[in-house]
């Protein structure tokens, strides 16, 4: 009821203070309203989104959960989903700041080579169609069959990791969706484009993206950072706002809910090993496992000691939760193509509802090409408007902040100056060497 909030303010006097309860009858009896954030009768769907909203990206060793243990006896089962909500949050937050110190730099400087080999963009609307998702799960061998029986009354959206299971297959997705910043995220796009691939693009400009890239259609996703909004405003290039969910498929989800209202199928998004398979078959990256087999390290046990090390890494536990969190807010429109066969005969009828000629017309309404001209000016005159951007009260100190995560994690205050230099510095390097290749 409040007893603690005096207390802890007078002892923390720059902390916030975050309430949760697990009863709203506490909220007409609770005196502290002001300035305390509270959210009251928490449910597992909403409690995730509310400590996004009131706890920005921050230092997660400074947050501190406080139990009242007394609620335990009474609310038991309900206690406990609140506080592992909570401990999910700050997991989930931890290993985004982790990211972010360690992949940052990459990222910006993945952004402005983007910019440069863009060459069509598109613009998209909504439309009422079925919509399946591939992810490289093991699963995705399983659903290939019903992938193929639907496909040309589904709008297929794949992960670029997914794409060369689904050429073994015979199939070709209508969206290849990228979002990881790696290197390694270029071998899931080479063998792509040995197979002929002609899909459109859908990626965040921070993704590792080959410069074949420039013959796709790319529908931009601006992960809502201020940074890149400010950027992509500056040039007029339209995108759609999906913020960051740390893997490519829940982007992918995010993204066929804005482009359908129809039902989105789920395949390959098995979010664990399967003894010690890790991917569907083919994947990017087995031959590299081929490349060292020998009598010590047989390809067998290469991926025991691959499938151990991402069960240990806790990665897929993250992503796990927070799927499980986020399918009780999204529409009750989602299903799983991989282990339910009502799913796939639910698709099935919906697909034969209407002709494939009708779902065709509908693809083509669904994304609108656009050309770009001269892109190789792209990245200078983002850079440009950023620095402007940091010398402006109104937008440089959320600014400052981003970035500083981002190019400068391990100094606690980065200077402006330091800043506008390394951006410059970034993207006068990306417009020079794009230069240098059109003259070439």
């Amino acid at each position: 009821m409040g007893y603690l909030i005096p207390v802890l303010r007078e002892k923390f006097k720059d902390s916030k203070i975050i309430a949760l309860h697990a009863d709203s009858s506490f909220r007409e009896q609770c005196g502290y309203t002001e300035k305390v954030s509270a959210l009251h009768c928490a449910q597992d769907s909403n409690v995730q989104d509310f400590l996004e909203k009131e706890i920005p990206d921050t230092d997660t060793s400074r947050i501190r959960i406080i139990e009242w243990r007394p609620s335990l006896n009474y609310y038991r089962e309900a206690y406990v989903k609140l506080l592992s909500q909570a401990v999910e949050f700050i997991k989930r937050a931890d290993a985004g700041k982790r990211t972010v110190s360690a992949f940052g730099r990459r990222w910006v400087k993945n952004f402005f080579r983007n910019l440069g080999i863009i060459e069509q963009t598109l613009l998209c609307k909504t439309a009422d169609i079925p919509v399946i998702i591939t992810g490289s799960g093991p699963g995705l061998e399983k659903a290939l069959p019903a992938i193929r029986e639907t496909r040309e009354q589904t709008l297929l959206i794949a992960s670029s990791s997914s794409t060369m299971a689904l050429a073994n297959g015979g199939i070709t997705p209508d969206i290849v969706i990228a979002a990881d910043g790696g290197a390694w995220a270029l071998r899931h796009f080479y063998p792509y484009f040995r197979t002929g691939g002609s899909s459109a693009l859908a990626a965040n400009l921070c993704a590792a993206l080959p410069s074949q890239c420039a013959l796709m259609p790319v529908l931009i996703i601006n992960d809502g950072s201020f940074w890149q909004s400010i950027a992509l405003h500056e040039l007029s290039l339209p995108s759609v706002m999906i913020s960051q969910k740390g893997t490519v498929t829940a982007a992918a989800v995010e993204l066929a809910l804005q482009l359908s209202g129809g039902n989105i199928y789920l395949a390959g998004m098995d979010l664990s090993a399967r003894d010690i398979r890790t991917h569907a078959r083919p994947y990017s990256f087995d031959h590299l496992f081929f490349e060292k087999a020998c009598r010590f390290t047989p390809v067998y046990s290469q991926g025991f000691t691959r499938s151990r090390l991402l069960k240990e890494g806790g990665s897929l536990d993250i992503y796990t939760a927070w799927f499980k969190n986020a399918l009780l807010s999204w529409p009750k429109r989602i299903f799983s193509l991989t282990d339910s066969s009502a799913a796939f005969e639910k698709a099935r009828s919906i697909s034969g509802a209407q002709s494939a000629a009708h779902y065709a017309n509908v693809k083509k309404s669904v994304c609108f090409k656009t050309s770009v001209s001269d892109s190789r000016f792209f990245p200078k005159r983002a850079g440009e408007a950023l620095c402007a951007a940091l010398k402006n009260r109104e937008y440089a100190s959320g600014l400052k902040k981003e970035l500083s995560a981002m190019l400068f994690p391990q100094e606690k205050d980065a200077a402006y100056s330091e800043l506008e230099k390394e951006i410059l510095a970034i993207s006068g390097r990306t417009s020079r060497l794009k230069e240098e290749a059109v003259n070439e």
